[in-house]
């Protein structure tokens, strides 16, 4: 896949993480009118975790030429930043149905599953995500000829 159909295929992952943000308003107004027993503080955090995704994908996007990385970087770099920032979204809103915090291991059982999901789907993968980022900024271009 060449850089332009990444950038594309990027944006299309962006654009439909930002609907489904979007979308999330709907469960903001159940969590807040107690038509969905969740937990609202969780809720927005999911919403606004996915907005703020949405905005890193198209970052990322955009950013594409000026990055120094081989083919498989580059993928890596991508599947880790839609990965991360869908996880981030689904997690986050299930998270605020079991109404447990996942922030570390505790003698919960469901929030230890959440933390587990979380740690693996979500901080992991952008944790690489945004380290070949940061590199392909700053390792040397290749001259062209």
């Amino acid at each position: 896949m060449n850089r332009s159909d990444l950038a594309r295929s990027l944006g299309k992952s962006g654009a439909l993480l930002m609907l489904l943000a979007l979308f999330s308003g709907f469960f903001i107004a159940a969590a807040m009118t107690g038509r969905v027993d969740a937990d609202v503080h969780s809720v927005v955090a999911a919403h606004l975790n996915a907005i703020l995704g949405a905005l890193w994908i198209f970052a990322m996007a955009w950013s594409l030429p000026m990055l120094a990385l081989s083919d498989t970087q580059l993928k890596v770099m991508a599947t880790g930043v839609v990965v991360s920032n869908y996880s981030n979204l689904f997690v986050t809103a299930f998270k605020a149905l079991l109404k447990v915090s996942g922030v570390d291991f505790t003698t919960d059982g469901r929030n230890n599953l959440v933390f587990g999901l979380l740690s693996l789907l979500v901080v992991v993968p952008s944790l690489a995500a945004g380290v070949l980022w940061v590199i392909g900024f700053f390792k040397k271009q290749p001259a062209t000829p």
